[in-house]
């Protein structure tokens, strides 16, 4: 299985490096460098799957290419 895409980029506007993961809706996280954003969003990954678990949520199955993938491949 393939895991998670996580975006990861500069946020002026917050003066930091944010990460995301797409497939899992509100998944982000803050880090003054892109290895803290990194480990941040691997953390908040794991609690949004086990509060998903939990509550008996659906936990998606990663779905998320973006389109740099379609044009190069995997």
């Amino acid at each position: 299985m393939k895991d998670y895409h996580i975006n990861l980029f500069y946020s002026e506007e917050d003066g930091g490096y944010i990460a995301d993961i797409p497939d899992l809706p509100g998944c982000s996280a803050f880090g003054a460098t892109p290895e803290e954003a990194l480990r941040e969003v691997l953390v908040a990954k794991q609690a949004w799957i086990d509060a998903a678990k939990e509550s008996g949520r659906e936990i998606p199955v990663p779905r998320y290419r973006p389109v740099v993938y379609q044009v190069v491949g995997d």
